[in-house]
């Protein structure tokens, strides 16, 4: 199953829209390829999707969008990124829900835990001045999130919101703190 595109995706579509031109992005957890061919159509030097599911790599290539099978990180060698995108399973584990639906949902047992360990990892793929978009539900926990980014030295903002349903999502820019980091 590819996640198709929904609210989350769209708002975080227009955000991906005024920032990929010229950039080196890299959307994990690409899904249909909503965020990889706005980037390529906003004018991205070069776009890498990522996907766990094999059916979503396939769906990209077929549109054109340079793309590889990878748990988060797991497969990714080439370099820096100026730009990275995550629209994650934010939700928390419904035990109502099919397995291959909670796939795209589900961030874990208490919804955080796919968007923490992005957070401990994405430092080593982010370019000097880069920057990360991250889609957050005001369903997920936000605790230990809020702890990791600190941890990383790294600030948000919220960029984007919108109301839908019994949520709140956010689109939430990320980059290095500078001011935390220590004296060279």
């Amino acid at each position: 199953m590819i996640y198709e595109p929904a609210e989350d995706s769209y708002l975080l579509e227009k955000e991906v829209k005024v920032r990929a031109n010229g950039k080196r992005v890299l959307d994990v957890g690409t899904g249909s390829g909503i965020q990889a061919r706005a980037a390529l159509d906003s004018g991205a030097k070069e776009v890498l999707a990522v996907d766990v599911n094999p059916e979503s790599v396939e769906h990209c290539k077929k549109k054109e969008i340079n793309a590889i099978q990878s748990y988060l990180f797991s497969n990714i060698s080439s370099g820096k990124f100026d730009l990275i995108i995550f629209n994650p399973p934010y939700l928390p584990y419904d035990s109502l829900e099919d397995r291959v639906s909670a796939l795209a949902t589900s961030g874990g047992k208490k919804g955080d835990e796919i968007i923490v360990r992005f957070l401990k990892d994405v430092g080593d793929y982010l370019s000097e001045d880069g920057i990360i978009l991250l889609v957050v539900s005001s369903l997920t926990p936000l605790g230990e999130i809020g702890n990791v980014l600190k941890e990383k030295n790294f600030v948000k903002k919220v960029i984007a919101s919108e109301k839908v349903f019994m949520e709140e999502l956010w689109v939430w820019k990320i980059r290095k703190d500078y001011k935390l980091q220590p004296d060279m």
